[in-house]
């Protein structure tokens, strides 16, 4: 695996006083991407399988895996404000929900701190339970009932205000496995609140954010990030991303998008993204694109060459340089041992 940069990202996040998570899908990695204090770029991976929605607070990751929901807690930095080893964050993981293998894609916290996530599975939305594998939360008024189907594979979660409030789907089906025959044109974004179709024509969106008052999302069929004007349900391209898009959030005035490697199957070929790539003379990539949102540039870059060809989700970690991670098979998670003050 090889990581490239734009020149000066580095200098962007450093500057920013941030640095990134990011969820591979098919590799199974967790990346977390800061800076050292030579303003080089510090690139730090953990193995966890199918890792797929991730959420950052202040002093918390967490993840959707192939069956559990992590909650990795922050416990260098905070209270204690010493570094370890030149990280001024390590998170270690304090929590698992075991769900079963839902498919979980994003995710978000309520108030009172529980998860809720897509739970592309069962076509809902859901939060994790003590009893259960999961408690379903709400479903598009299409689905007739919860069934291990997938039948219009819901991906996406956008929050408002503490509250689920756009959710994404690639087709409006009732069926086993109906969404695919739906890729180029049956996507749509749905208001949680009323059931409403806020706008349709999609072709396999994924990742709604709401952002400064304002709903973005992601056209990965097409190759294109773009607002939705909830007003008139119209989709309005900011930019075209050359790849399969998945994993939306904010820098500044940036929007921060992760970009994959279309795989050879039928999900994912006859889409506008290919002939759109072919017009453009350009090769798809696996990579995170800084996009200005006043002009539609990309100003910043990182790509990864190699073992790792598709993302998932991407999160700024506001207030963090250089974070770290505990994992599962070495032998730091025995050693390191956090105690109230």
């Amino acid at each position: 695996m090889e990581i490239h940069t734009s020149r000066q990202l580095a200098p962007f996040l450093a500057e920013h006083g941030a640095s990134l998570a990011i969820t591979t899908y098919q590799a199974g990695k967790l990346f977390l991407i800061g800076t050292k204090p030579d303003l080089s770029l510090s690139v730090f991976e953990r193995t966890l399988e199918r890792c797929m929605g991730l959420v950052a607070s202040p002093n918390s990751l967490h993840i959707s895996t192939l069956f559990q929901i992590w909650r990795f807690q922050r416990i260098v930095g905070d209270a204690a404000g010493h570094p370890y080893e030149g990280y001024d964050a390590v998170y270690a993981p304090r929590l698992s929900w075991v769900t079963g293998d839902l498919d979980a894609h994003d995710m978000a916290l309520l108030p009172d701190g529980r998860p809720v996530f897509a739970n592309t599975l069962f076509s809902c939305l859901a939060t994790v339970s003590d009893q259960h594998n999961f408690t379903p939360l709400w479903r598009p008024p299409f689905i007739s009932r919860l069934a291990a189907e997938d039948r219009c594979h819901m991906n996406g979660l956008a929050m408002q205000d503490g509250a689920p409030k756009y959710v994404t789907l690639v087709g409006q089906s009732d069926v086993a496995d109906g969404w695919r025959e739906h890729r180029r044109d049956g996507g749509c974004v749905i208001d949680v609140a009323s059931g409403e179709v806020v706008v349709s024509g999609l072709s396999m969106p994924h990742s709604p954010r709401v952002h400064r008052s304002q709903l973005y999302v992601l056209n990965a069929g097409t190759g294109e990030l773009g607002r939705v004007d909830v007003t008139r349900g119209r989709f309005e391209p900011i930019a075209f991303c050359p790849g399969f898009l998945r994993g939306l959030t904010f820098l500044g005035d940036c929007a921060v998008v992760g970009t994959s490697m279309p795989r050879d199957n039928r999900t994912f070929t006859g889409l506008a993204l290919d002939s759109e790539l072919a017009r453009r003379n350009a090769e798809p990539r696996c990579a995170i694109l800084f996009i200005d949102l006043r002009t539609g540039d990309t100003v910043h870059w990182l790509r990864f060459e190699g073992m790792v060809q598709e993302l998932y989700d991407v999160a700024v970690l506001e207030g963090v340089r250089r974070p770290a991670a505990l994992g599962f098979k070495s032998s730091e998670i025995r050693r390191m041992i956090s105690l109230p003050e």
